[in-house]
């Protein structure tokens, strides 16, 4: 394969990604290549940096130094949302769904500004008004039905169980039409069950969505059961990474878990 081909494989290339808090040094030259389509893992003990490097990834954060590249396109620095129409969506640690939303309105939500109609058709409910609304309704059930929540539609987010609240937000940042989705913890609180059901979601939203995948998560089994490749993180630095078998068996890193 020629060095063209290799860097076209290329979906998101992060060089030397450095940000400090107040002279402690958050994370410290973080670099990763992530191919298309890969599902790749970011793990590390609590207060490795991991959130923070979505954070700089998102355009929450502004790195201090380092670049950030999409899809060959530099987009170090940029604000949150400029990112997220290059093509980066994310979910969080602590769920944040529009709780008193219906599960379609949350969806919907993020559909929206791909669809534009003006005030007058919104107040005066134009027939371009209900088009969109009924393709936006169509589109916004369409991807609930990847993830079984159809039936749901109209309940409020609030009365999903936990598991289901995950998969919504899912679909949600889905629905954004990413590149590259961010998934921070999605097993958080889940027993064993919904982290059972959660790990087909993922393989099928990657099949279903062509979508690439940078997982963060602390459940090994998940991690071990889903993710091609790893970097593990501790103290903002990179202790190791490459194929997930012989990072999860580097004693470096089981040292960093275990301790001594």
């Amino acid at each position: 394969m020629s060095d063209m081909e290799n860097k076209n494989d290329i979906l998101l290339a992060v060089e030397n990604l450095s940000i400090s808090f107040g002279g402690l040094k958050a994370v410290d030259h973080f670099s990763v290549n992530i191919k298309r389509g890969e599902l790749y893992g970011l793990i590390g003990p609590n207060g490795a940096g991991k959130t923070t490097v979505f954070n700089l990834l998102t355009g929450v954060y502004k790195p201090d130094t380092g670049a950030i590249v999409l899809d060959g396109k530099n987009i170090t620095g940029r604000k949150t949302t400029e990112i997220n129409h290059e093509g980066i969506a994310r979910t969080f640690q602590n769920i944040r769904l529009f709780s008193n939303l219906s599960v379609l309105d949350n969806v919907k939500a993020a559909l929206d500004e791909r669809y534009s109609y003006g005030l007058i058709d919104s107040l005066f409910h134009t027939p371009k008004f209900r088009r969109m609304e009924k393709e936006l309704d169509e589109k916004a059930l369409s991807i609930l039905k990847v993830f079984e929540l159809e039936g749901e539609a109209e309940l409020k987010a609030s009365q999903l169980p936990y598991g289901k609240q995950r998969k919504l937000e899912i679909a949600r940042a889905l629905a954004t039409e990413p590149k590259l989705i961010l998934l921070d913890e999605p097993a958080a609180g889940m027993n064993p069950q919904e982290t059972r059901e959660l790990m087909d979601t993922i393989a099928l939203i990657r099949k279903e969505f062509a979508v690439t995948i940078l997982l963060i998560e602390h459940d090994m089994k998940l991690v071990s059961g889903i993710c091609e490749r790893l970097t593990v993180l501790n103290f903002g630095q990179i202790l190791a990474e490459g194929e997930t078998k012989a990072v999860l068996n580097d004693p470096e890193v089981i040292k960093a878990y275990l301790g001594d």
